[in-house]
């Protein structure tokens, strides 16, 4: 069986990602193919496409929210992620196990003796009336029933795991700060959700599985998993096999993949790019080596923006009054500076439509 070594699969990480060339295709299309953004930050979704697009316009993105093509929710480990609307409706029904596991899971001791069925039932009727509600108000309109879990119980089992929700904008404008409003998927899509298969087949599983190998591949069973949350998918994977073909890393770990899908040389040159916090090019893998060391694997979960040069996690960057600071992880030679300034420049321009294009490079560490 082939081994691909890190910087292959870097490579083919990087094709799969939209992130070796700008890609040149619309915003929806990429939402699709990339099988959603993580967005619990509103904003980071639109330097994260900004990295992969060429010309991209944030307003597009902004527009296909409005007009429901695009939706905020719970998905991919109970955060918060930006998906085309005919995903979710899909993929929602297959994520509700692990959706109530994980909030049972931080809140188990408050939501212990509460009928979950019975919780959502009352929830729907509350939401029933169409209008949006915070997770607080929500929770607060069922406390007097239910006094003892206490709002953030209530209100995070409510919104992320029981009722299927979406957050409504102007929350994920293009520079747009707002609180989070919740309705039902079926009021503002015109739909509810697709049910499982009656039969007891897993036919979104094995969907799941195509699409995560498409954006993500080639990747262990144990980066699947990672990424969607979901534990029940080797049954979905057994399902398929005959389609995919393995290979294996430099650990051993048998690594699957779509047949005709890119692995690019691994010599092939990356341009700097600028990923915004929480990016699935690196949260999309339980193995993170193939893009970030494991020294720096925990700025990967800090929510800190990272800096890729020959596709690895080289710097952090932020933004303070205007100018780009980018803070080296590693020793910069001249040719790293230039293009890092280079793109952080344009990084700069875009963030403030084109008022700075104002760049600063900390010191490099010894």
């Amino acid at each position: 069986m082939t081994v691909l070594d890190t910087r292959a699969l870097n490579r083919a990480t990087l094709a799969r990602q939209l992130l070796l060339d700008h890609a040149d295709m619309p915003v929806l299309d990429a939402v699709t193919h990339l099988c959603g953004l993580q967005a619990q930050e509103p904003q980071e979704p639109f330097v994260g496409l900004w990295s992969r697009l060429g010309a991209f316009d944030p307003a597009d993105l902004s527009k296909l929210l409005i007009g429901r093509s695009v939706v905020r929710t719970h998905l991919m480990r109970r955060t918060v992620h930006l998906l085309a609307a005919d995903d979710v409706l899909a993929w929602r029904a297959r994520h509700d196990g692990m959706l109530r596991g994980r909030v049972l899971g931080t809140y188990r001791r408050e939501l212990d003796g509460v009928d979950l069925d019975e919780l959502a039932a009352a929830g729907l009727e509350v939401m029933s009336d169409d209008e949006p509600r915070s997770m607080g108000e929500l929770a607060r309109a069922l406390a007097e029933r239910w006094p003892g879990p206490g709002p953030r119980a209530l209100g995070e089992m409510l919104v992320a795991a029981l009722i299927p929700m979406v957050q409504l904008p102007p929350r994920g404008l293009w520079r747009t700060k707002a609180g989070v409003r919740n309705v039902p998927i079926s009021f503002w899509l015109g739909r509810a959700v697709d049910p499982p298969a009656p039969d007891g087949s897993d036919p979104v599983g094995q969907e799941l599985v195509r699409r995560y190998l498409a954006a993500y591949g080639p990747a262990a069973t144990a980066d699947l998993r990672a990424w969607s949350g979901l534990t029940g998918l080797p049954a979905a994977v057994a399902a398929i096999r005959d389609e995919l073909i393995s290979f294996r890393d430099e650990r051993g770990r048998e690594l699957l993949d779509l047949p005709d899908a890119p692995r690019p040389d691994p010599d092939t040159p990356v341009p700097v790019r600028f990923l915004p916090a929480f990016d699935n090019a690196i949260l999309g893998y339980h193995d993170r080596t193939r893009i970030i060391d494991d020294a720096h694997r925990g700025l990967s979960v800090a929510g800190e923006r990272v800096v890729l040069l020959d596709g690895r996690v080289a710097a952090t960057w932020t933004v303070q009054a205007g100018t780009v600071v980018i803070t080296p992880l590693r020793r910069f030679s001249h040719a790293d500076r230039a293009a890092v300034t280079e793109q952080g420049r344009a990084l700069a321009a875009f963030l403030s439509d084109h008022d700075s294009d104002r760049v600063q490079i900390t010191a490099s560490p010894c």
